[in-house]
């Protein structure tokens, strides 16, 4: 499924960076979304990206943690702990787009001019559910530091919430914080008893 995303995701973020009527008509506009009943916006905003290498960036990360989150879905299904490992994660990644705009939704249901763009609350929450079934697994800050999954989880969240708040760039944090919000509890919704396995992962 990891592939398939990734494919279709490509297809699509090309052909917008070069058709801004196709980049609009996608794009997440909540004032569209609420006033005009535009409820595609929520989804397809995750298929177009501002340039080649925000495209590049949440295609590597999605790459190195979805085919991780396929396993583990994969190998819970063969032991009969979730009922359909593909599904599963199809939930995990949109849920994960939608979440990630619920904020926006909200604060910019009328504001005609804001848009937003880019699959990185979906790729967030699979980040995050990453972290919760192996929290002590090294992830790369910066592609250079290794720290442990869940210290850069805290950190993750942390900054995130922060700059938020402070709209300092033109970065959308809080998608990226409801995304990882969304992730890290997602396998709570597909099994409350991960949480033992989270626990005992996290303190072994």
């Amino acid at each position: 499924m990891t592939y398939i995303i990734i494919f279709l995701t490509v297809i699509v973020s090309i052909a917008a960076l070069r058709n801004r009527t196709l980049f609009d008509r996608l794009s997440l506009v909540p004032y569209r979304v609420v006033h005009d009943r535009q409820w595609w916006r929520v989804i397809t905003h995750g298929f177009v990206h501002g340039d080649y290498v925000h495209l590049a960036v949440n295609m590597f990360v999605l790459l190195s943690f979805g085919q991780f989150i396929e396993r583990f879905f994969g190998a819970y299904q063969q032991i009969g702990l979730v009922s359909n490992g593909d599904l599963w994660y199809l939930l995990l990644y949109f849920g994960g787009m939608v979440a990630a705009s619920v904020y926006d939704l909200i604060r910019y249901r009328n504001n005609p001019r804001y848009a937003s763009i880019g699959a990185s609350g979906a790729v967030s929450a699979v980040v995050f559910a990453s972290i919760f079934f192996n929290p002590w697994s090294k992830i790369y800050l910066l592609g250079v530091i290794p720290i442990p999954g869940i210290i850069f989880g805290l950190l993750y969240i942390g900054y995130s919430s922060y700059m938020g708040r402070h709209q300092g760039d033109r970065i959308n944090h809080f998608a990226h914080l409801f995304g990882a919000l969304f992730g890290f509890l997602f396998p709570l919704l597909m099994n409350p008893s991960f949480f033992s396995v989270f626990w005992d992962n996290l303190t072994k």
